[in-house]
């Protein structure tokens, strides 16, 4: 039964069983509505009615997955409302209500939806005019006269407020046929058809302000003074496609070690969605979707661009011949993009330490060893060594496994092949486990998006829900939910348009940072204290941090990337998933960081010796692996990661500089 009831979820979309119910009665309310109709039964069409809006409403806010499949399936929002209204009239109709009411029942909720049509097509015409090439942060653009977004009222959700109106009408409808007085019926027809057109009007003066919004050409040349006013010399350069599932983190890692840089930096995005993950930051940030656009920016006096991704706009920045490329990554690991023959194209590749550099050396004409630079990983300065490290009384275990790659060719992610068994491993070992999937697992694979969520039920199934924990997590949520939101306004993120972006585009002041830093290790520290008796935790959010429960966890389950390479910075006990059951000296000599790993089989058969490296820390045969491992992957403690990044940009961009002194020099000789 348990089993029947995942697969039905899969299917449905939905996350549990009060979803999957909420589905049946929704289902059953619309299937039930032309039986009662047609009998006609008043109440029970009345009842059938009200199933249907309630939870068509609670779907839209608790599994909108279902409602994306019933759009797709042709039942969309908008044709079901259709539904609800001609099974209502055919009610009526069967009810022996007078023509008089029946047909201006069907004109007025006719004209109804076509009010919702213009209203549509309005709506449509400010948004389309409220998107500009350029959308910047950090930048001052009080220069330019740009319309306030219409009221939220209006603009947000605007179809399901529109449609909705139709409740006075249908209403009236029912009081009336319920009565046999027929003035209920009028009186909501007047309401629902006088509420939509008041909309309608107040939308109408939003189009005309929206009218005065300025064309490209002056939005571009504004964005340009700015520009030249902050003079960037360094520029850290983001393009992914799937950037609204959260790939923003390969640019947050970034973040502070741009801020603590020498040279002037500035962030440059290719996808708007971006704005909606990007952390706090004071560095300018430009977002520019189209190719033709981004010529247009004034960036020459750029001297050194860095790449956290490889991705096919980039080869829009890459046509820069003056100013020097630089592939940085987003994270050391033995995966093909952590030695990408792409990698030719820039001018050299920045790795952590020694083993990136002789990653690149195995894979032939890959590029040249004076090419990569070794530069540590700055953003690994919050991550606590073992020394720091208190253990619990129970063992913490972080199970944080990769996701399943573009293709099965990178598919390193253990999800599949043994996530479900490890799990279920782990819970007869009595251990508390943190599991924090990769943002985009399930994106590619049906069978890893299955595996994740039995792995979330089973640990939900397992959870130790005491008194005191629930109470201690619910004193905490309000203070929680109060420090997120202004983390979300120190991060300028708000629920604007393009336009309103760059409207309320300022130059940050310097008096944040503290209150920042602040604000996030509080969260933290209420986050965990809070949760001290819960069992487990499913991390899906930005908060806590990746490395927030690398300092909580007292052994690391992972696959292949860049996540491991991190973890070795904690010295502590790590884990990689070997799901090929490959011998241990063929695996180690395939990945760099399984060098001081413990390596568990597809079986787990492995896992409660494994777990004895923490429960017994003088049993870990692997630490003194571990210490040699550190320097070899992220390089030496001194001088810091940070001198270090900061020295290779500085010598890059004096190199730029350089050479392009010599070019124009050239002709004169």
């Amino acid at each position: 039964m348990p089993m029947t009831i995942r697969r039905l979820c899969a299917v449905l979309r939905v996350s549990g069983k009060t979803e999957l119910l909420l589905v049946i009665l929704f289902a059953a309310g619309f299937a039930a509505l032309p039986v009662l109709a047609l009998l006609p039964s008043l109440w029970g069409f009345t009842a059938a009615w009200a199933v249907t809006y309630l939870a068509d409403e609670t779907l839209h806010n608790r599994a909108p997955g279902f409602v994306r499949r019933l759009a797709t399936l042709q039942l969309s929002r908008t044709m079901r409302f259709a539904v609800r209204t001609v099974m209502l009239l055919a009610l009526a109709d069967r009810t022996d209500a007078p023509d008089g009411v029946l047909i201006t029942g069907l004109a007025v909720l006719s004209a109804h939806f076509l009010l919702v049509m213009m209203y549509s097509a309005l709506h449509h015409a400010i948004r389309r005019r409220r998107v500009l090439p350029v959308v910047v942060c950090n930048l001052d653009m009080s220069g330019i006269d740009i319309p306030e977004r219409p009221p939220a009222w209006l603009y947000r959700r605007f179809l399901r407020k529109l449609l909705h109106l139709d409740l006075p009408a249908h209403a009236g409808l029912i009081v009336a046929l319920a009565t046999g007085t027929w003035y209920a019926a009028y009186a909501g027809y007047a309401l629902t058809i006088g509420a939509a057109s008041v909309a309608l009007a107040a939308l109408l003066g939003q189009f005309r302000a929206v009218r005065r919004m300025p064309g490209r050409d002056a939005v571009i040349a504004e964005v340009n003074r700015q520009l030249a006013a902050h003079r960037p010399e360094v520029a850290l350069y983001f393009s992914f496609a799937a950037v609204s599932r959260d790939f923003m983190y390969q640019v947050n890692m970034w973040i502070e070690t741009l801020e603590q840089l020498d040279r002037r930096p500035v962030i440059v995005l290719r996808e708007r969605a971006s704005f909606r993950f990007l952390a706090r930051t004071r560095v300018p940030v430009v977002c520019v979707p189209k190719a033709d656009d981004l010529a247009e920016l004034d960036l020459s006096g750029v001297q050194v661009v860095l790449y956290p991704g490889n991705a096919g706009k980039n080869v829009h920045m890459l046509r820069v011949a003056e100013a020097k490329h630089v592939f940085i990554g987003h994270g050391d690991s033995d995966k093909l993009a952590s030695s990408n023959r792409v990698s030719k194209v820039y001018d050299e590749i920045w790795v952590a330490g020694k083993a990136g550099r002789d990653r690149y050396q195995r894979v032939r004409h890959a590029i040249s060893d004076e090419a990569i630079v070794e530069v540590g990983r700055p953003q690994l300065a919050p991550v606590r060594s073992h020394a720091e490290h208190v253990p619990g009384p129970v063992p913490v275990v972080l199970y944080a496994p990769t996701w399943e790659g573009w293709s099965d060719d990178d598919c390193h992610t253990s999800l599949i092949p043994m996530g479900v068994p490890l799990i279920e491993g782990l819970l007869a070992e009595n251990v508390r486990i943190i599991y924090k999937p990769h943002p985009l697992t399930g994106k590619r694979s049906a069978e890893a998006a299955a595996a994740d969520r039995t792995i979330r039920e089973l640990l939900r199934e397992d959870e130790d829900k005491g008194a005191k924990a629930a109470k201690g997590a619910e004193a905490a949520r309000a203070r929680l939910q109060e420090i997120r939101a202004r983390l979300d306004e120190m991060s300028g993120r708000h629920e604007g348009d393009d336009a309103q972006q760059l409207r309320d585009a300022r130059v940050p002041d310097g008096d944040g940072a503290a209150e920042w830093q602040e604000l996030r290790d509080e969260w933290h520290r209420i986050f965990w204290a809070s949760r001290s008796g819960t069992r487990h935790h499913v991390i899906l959010d930005q908060l806590p941090t990746l490395y927030e429960c690398f300092n909580q966890a007292d052994l690391l389950v992972s696959d292949v990337s860049s996540v491991v390479a991190d973890f070795v910075a904690s010295l502590k006990p790590y884990v990689l998933t070997n799901a090929l059951d490959l011998p241990d000296e063929e695996f180690r000599a395939a990945y760099t960081t399984a060098g001081g790993a413990y390596l568990l089989d597809r079986a787990c058969t492995r896992l409660p010796e494994i777990l004895r490296s923490v429960r017994e820390p003088l049993h870990d045969p692997m630490a003194a692996r571990r210490r040699t491992l550190k320097e070899y992957v992220l390089g030496p403690d001194r001088p810091t990661s940070m001198e270090r990044f900061n020295a290779a940009v500085n010598d890059l961009a004096d190199r730029s500089t350089a050479e392009r002194a010599e070019d124009l020099l050239a002709p004169l000789a």
